[in-house]
């Protein structure tokens, strides 16, 4: 069974009470900057088993009465149509997506920002569409010599241009569907507008990952490096925090490259040295909250080769170079990782090579491992997930789930009326199949009721999935890694 790495209720404690802390030091007035996911944290929940998903926003709930939301939106990734890859859908719609949670939980978003703004029209569609729904949408825009011009930067020519966002709470959380987006560049300038206007505010950082207080070759650190390989983010020592206070603190090379620039800003808005180094600027208590290191350390070695394994994949979909897969050989060898470390990685390789075919490997959470491989009704992925369901429910190999009758008419379906190729049913069909038999079938109803007992498996497969069942995967809390290689030799590689 999974071992429980990390304390949520001591977080949701520290980190509130450490944030009030950071908003009282200013004027009652604290610009944080989130980092990361505010919702879904599934890379935090991985590397941290325990750490809830949502529990950042459930920490802010915490402070609901305090806490005002702003969210920001670049006006190339509109234009672009810039995609979430985690979720599949555009940076436009998660907009909407996040003020919908937000707001169904109690929190409130005040504005939208479209930063370095340009009148093309997606952009001033979006805007249009913000404003019919009655958010209030602020302009702003990009700035000459941007971000090492600070004597431009901090001017009516810089941050001045920008629309003044009107806040009414203390503490402003300025969050994005994802980086690069213009968090920073929004907090400062409001700085500047709030400091024009005689309040004293102040900025902060909110980044789960790397965590400062642990070693920069713990497995945790060496997990956020593997996951941003694409970033070009490095870990390392802030020099700046060690000169300071003679204190060995974690931070990531942006961070550390654009601090003097950051701390001049800041001193011109404000005529104080507010912080001594980018780690200062963190708001993090993750670290003092990991209540068993050994189960951090495992379940991040782990996320590192499923990490090897996605970026080997990114290469074959031509989504990601060769450089990527340098980069993450470099952090495997640091973390003393090989891929076969991976249980489910050994039995699917094994499993492919006796059956001359497709394979897929499922090691449960109790560590056994079942596998599947191609039949001619169903695909490797459907018949380790029929195996696996057997297992957890505790119900013999022979055990009939879904009969030929049932998968031989919707084979039919998808080939002669759909247009499919292949006829085998995948993990969403199989289920779906499943379902509807379990009217007649009561030991079939007895395996969808057994699903929830999947999550935490680990899986593995010898050939590159469809997006179908890799979705499915992830929605069954399965956590699924493949071989960079394709089932046919085909050029064109349908995602169904």
């Amino acid at each position: 069974m999974t071992r429980i790495a990390f304390d949520n209720e001591k977080y949701i404690k520290m980190q509130s009470a450490k944030i009030m802390e950071r908003v009282n030091r200013f004027d009652n007035k604290l610009y944080l900057e989130f980092g990361g996911k505010l919702f879904d944290d599934y890379h935090a929940s991985r590397v941290l088993p325990g750490f809830e998903p949502d529990i950042k926003v459930r920490m802010l709930t915490e402070l609901s009465d305090k806490v005002e939301i702003v969210i920001v939106i670049n006006a190339h990734d509109i234009e672009k149509s810039k995609r979430r890859s985690d979720l599949g859908i555009t940076y436009n719609q998660d907009v909407l997506r996040l003020i919908d949670a937000f707001t169904g939980i109690g929190l409130y978003v005040s504005s939208v920002v479209i930063a370095q703004y340009v009148s093309l029209a997606p952009v001033d569609n979006f805007k249009h569409q913000l404003e019919k729904m009655g958010i209030k949408v602020y302009l702003h825009y990009a700035i000459d010599g941007y971000p090492t011009n600070v004597d431009r930067i901090v001017s009516e020519e810089g941050y001045g241009k920008n629309e003044y966002i009107e806040t009414t709470r203390p503490l402003v959380v300025v969050t994005a569907p994802g980086p690069g987006s213009g968090k920073m560049a929004t907090c400062l300038s409001q700085l500047y507008h709030e400091h024009k206007r005689g309040v004293f505010a102040g900025y902060a950082k909110y980044e789960t990952f790397p965590i400062f207080n642990l070693p920069l070759s713990h497995p945790v650190n060496l997990a956020y490096e593997a996951a941003t390989v694409d970033l070009d983010d490095v870990n390392m020592i802030d020099p700046y925090h060690l000169e300071a206070y003679g204190i060995t603190a974690v931070n990531y090379n942006r961070d550390v490259e654009i601090f003097p620039v950051l701390s001049r800003i800041l001193r011109q808005i404000t005529n104080e040295d507010i912080y001594h180094s980018p780690t200062d600027m963190g708001v993090n208590m993750c670290g003092l909250c990991i209540s068993d290191d050994e189960a951090a350390r495992e379940a991040s070695n782990d996320e590192i080769i499923r990490r090897y394994f996605q970026t080997l994949v990114d290469v074959r979909l031509g989504i990601s170079d060769e450089n990527s897969v340098t980069k993450i050989e470099a952090i495997m060898n640091k973390a003393g990782l090989v891929p076969t470390d991976r249980k489910c990685v050994v039995a699917a390789r094994e499993k492919a090579e006796q059956t001359n075919g497709p394979a897929v490997a499922i090691e449960l959470p109790d560590g056994r491992i079942i596998t599947g491989k191609n039949s001619s009704l169903l695909g490797a992925a459907s018949a380790a997930l029929i195996n696996a369901m057997k297992a957890v429910c505790n119900m013999s190999d022979d055990t009939m789930l879904l009969s030929p009758n049932i998968i031989e008419p919707v084979q039919k379906l998808k080939v002669d009326y759909l247009g499919n190729n292949n006829p085998r049913l995948h993990l969403d069909e199989v289920l779906v199949a499943m379902t509807i038999s379990a009217q007649m079938n009561p030991v079939a109803g007895k395996a969808i009721d057994g699903l929830p007992l999947l999550k935490g498996s680990q899986a593995h497969s010898s050939v590159i999935l469809s997006q179908d069942d890799q979705n499915t995967f992830k929605k069954l809390g399965v956590m699924l890694t493949c071989e960079p290689a394709y089932q046919t030799k085909k050029l064109f590689h349908s995602v169904k």
